[in-house]
């Protein structure tokens, strides 16, 4: 397809650095936004990236060597429209990737300040870009990165997006209600419902996409370049399960399932996930139309990704345990749990389908960087709990 111009909200992040070269290698333009709010408010955990990361000016300089085209960013907080009125205006996208979100539960759930500086900097910083589009690029895709956390764990299949209903009678299509666990993932029901509100009110076009967690250290063109590594956070704040469980092992932490362990979300590596939202980014929908894309490779308990860690590592050499611990969060610990995702395999999304071998590249990075993680092994225990009081959660049992 020909060349777009994509602008990715928060491009200095897990996700928007790694996209922003895999599109760029497809021939894609890109523009980045970043105020670098992520890696204050980890430093602010006391903690940091397992694997040392550029700042944007070298990231700029090595995007230019790498692609022969300037990246072209703009250190800018999208909670200031004046600013996202700005850059629409100066680049005047194909397509937006909105990253640009504070992506923790936990964080949204430890005091009021925390929770409301998420609800703003989400929700504000959406209705933004909404507006924005509207008044300047009408014709530009919105892919918005949500969460399949806002599902919850409903007894029944989850649909992707939509799900038709009868009663009395009479049918009717209707989004899939939401469950939001926390906070955090409220935001991202109310993006979802001004996205929605948007699209039909002022005929723009956007992608939802309902993701679940991501792991893994790389994508492809990266190879072993550390320059171009992305961040990788293991606390109990910022990190997510899989990525937390590869810290643990690659130090012979036991790696830390809460409550019983039986928890089931839908997951997938780092490399799937820019493959889908490449596949997002190429294939538009119609102006006016909103779409969902649940995006997962596959649905896992957080007992069975433990096991599968542990034994890649003692693969590598390491000696690795299973403990329990309290359950800090207030959810459903067995559940059924069935979402749909067909919408990216129709489009042609081919599952890596290789847990074990993206789980040993991800250690063999982290365990060039061990001590990096052992200077930091305090944070691994998670001391936010849902019910509002900070107290380190105890381990249960080694399994």
């Amino acid at each position: 397809m020909s060349p777009m111009k994509v602008l990715i909200l928060g491009i200095d992040g897990y996700l928007g650095w790694p996209l922003s070269l895999h599109l760029a290698s497809r021939g894609h333009h890109i523009v980045g936004v970043d105020n670098f709010l992520r890696r204050r408010l980890v430093k602010e955990e006391n903690s940091w990236s397992a694997i040392p990361i550029l700042d944007m000016d070298k990231r700029c300089l090595l995007f230019e060597d790498m692609f022969g085209e300037k990246l072209w960013f703009y250190e800018s907080d999208i909670v200031n429209y004046q600013a996202v009125e700005t850059i629409l205006k100066d680049t005047k996208p194909d397509a937006i990737v909105h990253f640009g979100e504070i992506p923790s539960a936990p964080y949204s759930m430890r005091d009021v300040y925390a929770c409301n500086l998420t609800h703003e900097n989400n929700v504000i910083g959406t209705l933004n870009v909404l507006h924005a589009m509207r008044d300047i690029v009408p014709n530009t895709h919105l892919i918005k990165l949500g969460t399949m956390g806002e599902y919850g764990t409903p007894n029944i299949d989850i649909a992707e997006g939509y799900f038709e209903i009868e009663y009395r009678g009479r049918k009717d299509i209707l989004p899939f209600p939401k469950q939001a666990g926390s906070f955090y993932h409220l935001t991202k029901v109310h993006d979802t419902n001004n996205i929605i509100f948007a699209c039909k009110v002022w005929g723009l076009r956007s992608t939802d996409i309902q993701q679940g967690p991501v792991y893994s250290t790389k994508i492809d063109i990266m190879k072993n370049d550390e320059r171009l590594a992305t961040r990788f956070d293991f606390d109990a704040v910022w990190g997510t399960v899989v990525n937390r469980y590869c810290a643990e092992a690659v130090i012979e932490h036991p790696l830390t399932p809460f409550g019983k362990g039986s928890q089931k979300r839908g997951f997938l590596p780092l490399r799937d996930s820019m493959q889908c939202l490449t596949i997002a980014v190429e294939n538009p929908p119609e102006k006016g139309e909103y779409r969902t894309f649940n995006q997962f490779e596959g649905v896992y308990d957080v007992t069975y990704l433990a096991k599968k860690v542990q034994k890649v590592g003692r693969r590598l050499g390491l000696k690795i345990n299973i403990n329990n611990l309290e359950n800090p969060r207030k959810e459903r610990e067995e559940h059924y749990y069935n979402p749909d995702h067909k919408n990216l395999l129709q489009l042609g999304y081919k599952p890596t389908g290789d847990m074990e071998k993206e789980l040993e590249i991800t250690m063999r990075d982290l365990l060039r960087h061990k001590d990096r993680i052992l200077t930091k092994k305090n944070v691994l225990i998670p001391d936010i709990r849902w019910s509002g009081e900070r107290k380190k959660s105890k381990f249960l049992g080694e399994k």
